[in-house]
């Protein structure tokens, strides 16, 4: 068995999603959306052994003697080329896609997986091992045989791959000589509608086309265009499209370290995670995502009905997501558990409503959108103020999620002030001065707390909690939040803490002090970025472009980002692509690159 690592190439359409190896190998990929069960799970090593030749939970292209495979993304789009190569030369490239593109007047983005074979040079043969898992990698999807296909019976509704290949060989996985493109479509179990060749091939232009153009209209910086242009798509890829959800990873149970059993289920929408998400995407221009997002937050906050906001929910805006174990499968290089989702959805973690409040102000005042925020919507959002209001000086679980303890932590604290302070903006742009006045007072009263409660004279610097001395990275936002400017003597005094207590050459760790499990063994890929936003914004920005380009050395040759990183190895560890990473990437590309002035 192959060891896995998390140099993987996501392809997706915004409704379902895939992580392919270096190998063109489908390691990873739910149904019928991305926090479904997962047909290929190889990356999580089911227990059960397969098909003879067909790991369990994957779909592989492999040739005889083959010597290397060189994968690549074709232009600015998330279709993956695979380019294998055997002893003899001859080759094959294969490519990887799911369908999206505008058909018939609205986005078609079907519950499917595309592939495409191309013999390049010589006289290759092909082995096809496709294997779908159903209910959780415990066993074999059951298959029956067509003329042109093969069902798979997985959960929760059966799939059919459709090819022009012979489809005795998709079954048994015994090689063929490659003499022309073969297609394959693994989708819904109804009858695939024209040629399958020409069909699918006419699918990857369009999908191709669609995805350039969504490129096109982002306002990227001069500098590492290359990397932004990845992490904009990932994150494109990141949102499920038809509720607007944005997922914070598209994994779940990549250890957190090494055998840590810190292993969680990230394929859910976090408010704080797509609140930074909509943030980074907002800087590039690309309003869709906001469109889409802000409809599922408004959603969200009607269903809660004055009731307190979860820190997470489903895709589908579902509320429950109770977790679990998956029995059937070993973890990723044999590390479990893998958790099937995730009880932070009991938790109290108040930073929620600064942040709902953050993402919808933009309505309020981008003449751009499609849906401008009026009236209603502002009074909706009071409605969230006023739970800020009740709740920043009480104890929650934290940014980070702690399981077993409560703070007031002065993060949680400064987005519940900023939701008072933005509510204030948006009444004075709707001409509600009493209302302006209202949330203006509010600010100030929750402000004066935080500077009494959070600060700790002792040490001359700011707490992650109210009345302590803890520190965490989550300080370094003071700034991005505007709650202190960036030449105040109190920021720049935490910032030197911060960066003393947590810094580890490169890299930084959320914080130092034990959690749930012990200390932290790893670096929290974001809080590095933070840093180096905070540097760059006290004018340390020479320190600030090194740490960024030692940052990149790290980036998986797709050009993304895990959540954490190895302080001394410098190995990616935790769920794949991660959000908060990606929008690392982005902002702080933003901030240190050249302006597109000096190069006219």
């Amino acid at each position: 068995m192959r060891q896995h690592n998390l140099n993987l190439w996501p392809i997706g359409n915004c409704q379902v999603s895939a992580l392919v190896d270096d190998a063109a190998g489908m390691v990873w990929g739910c149904q019928p959306q991305v926090d479904g069960d997962p047909l290929f799970c190889s990356l999580l090593e089911p227990k059960g052994e397969g098909r003879p030749g067909m790991p369990r939970g994957e779909w592989r292209f492999v040739l005889e003697k083959q010597v290397s495979a060189e994968p690549r993304y074709d232009g600015n789009s998330p279709i993956l080329v695979t380019r294998l190569t055997d002893a003899d030369g001859g080759a094959v490239d294969v490519y990887d896609f799911c369908p999206r593109f505008m058909q018939s007047g609205r986005p078609y983005r079907p519950v499917a997986f595309a592939r495409i074979v191309r013999p390049v040079t010589g006289g290759p043969r092909l082995s096809v091992r496709l294997n779908p898992a159903t209910h959780w990698g415990a066993e074999d999807a059951d298959r029956t045989r067509g003329s042109n296909h093969v069902r798979y019976l997985t959960a929760p509704a059966p799939l059919r791959v459709s090819t022009d290949a012979p489809v005795g060989r998709v079954l048994d996985g015994r090689p063929f000589r490659v003499e022309r493109d073969l297609a394959f479509f693994l989708g819904a179990d109804e009858s695939f509608s024209g040629a399958i060749g020409p069909t699918v091939a006419r699918m990857m232009d369009k999908t191709k086309r669609h995805w350039m153009r969504w490129v096109r209209g982002l306002a990227i910086p001069l500098d590492w265009q290359d990397i932004v242009i990845r992490c904009a798509i990932a994150l494109k890829l990141c949102q499920h499209e038809e509720t607007g959800a944005i997922v914070a990873a598209l994994t779940t149970s990549i250890p957190e370290a090494p055998g840590s059993q810190r292993n969680w289920d990230y394929r859910y929408c976090w408010i704080r995670d797509a609140y930074y998400t909509v943030q980074a995407l907002n800087r590039l221009g690309a309003l869709d995502v906001l469109e889409g997002y802000l409809y599922y937050l408004r959603d969200l906050v009607d269903g809660a009905e004055g009731e307190e906001i979860q820190p997470l929910y489903g895709v589908a805006g579902n509320s429950r997501l109770d977790e679990g174990i998956a029995e059937a499968l070993a973890g990723y290089r044999g590390m479990g558990p893998v958790r099937i989702g995730n009880a932070a959805f009991t938790q109290a973690q108040h930073d929620a409503y600064g942040q709902i409040v953050l993402s919808n102000a933009q309505a309020f005042f981008d003449q751009r959108l499609f849906r401008s925020g009026d009236e209603n919507d502002f009074h909706q959002l009071e409605a969230i103020g006023e739970m800020a209001v009740e709740k920043f000086d009480r104890p929650d679980a934290g940014l980070w999620e702690f399981r077993t303890r409560a703070s007031v932590h002065t993060y949680s604290s400064v987005m519940c002030w900023a939701a008072c302070d933005r509510l204030a903006n948006i009444a004075e742009r709707l001409g509600l001065s009493d209302r302006q006045r209202y949330w203006t007072d509010h600010a100030r009263q929750i402000r004066a707390v935080i500077e009494e409660r959070a600060w700790n004279e002792d040490k001359g610097r700011f707490s992650a909690i109210f009345d302590g001395d803890e520190l965490d990275a989550s300080l370094l936002q003071l700034v991005d939040m505007r709650f202190l400017p960036a030449d105040d003597p109190r920021f720049r005094a935490t910032l030197e803490a911060v960066e003393e207590g947590l810094r580890h050459g490169d890299q930084m760790l959320r914080y130092a002090s034990e959690d749930d499990f012990g200390l932290p063994e790893t670096a929290f890929n974001f809080c590095t970025f933070w840093l180096i936003e905070a540097l760059h914004r006290v004018g340390r920005d020479a320190e600030a472009r090194d740490l960024f380009e030692a940052t990149l050395e790290r980036l998986t040759p797709a050009c993304l980002l895990s959540e954490d990183t190895d302080v001394k190895t410098g190995e990616l560890w935790g769920n794949y692509p991660q959000t908060y990473s990606l929008v690392g990437l982005i902002n702080c590309a933003g901030l240190l690159s050249r302006p597109w002035s000096s190069v006219r």
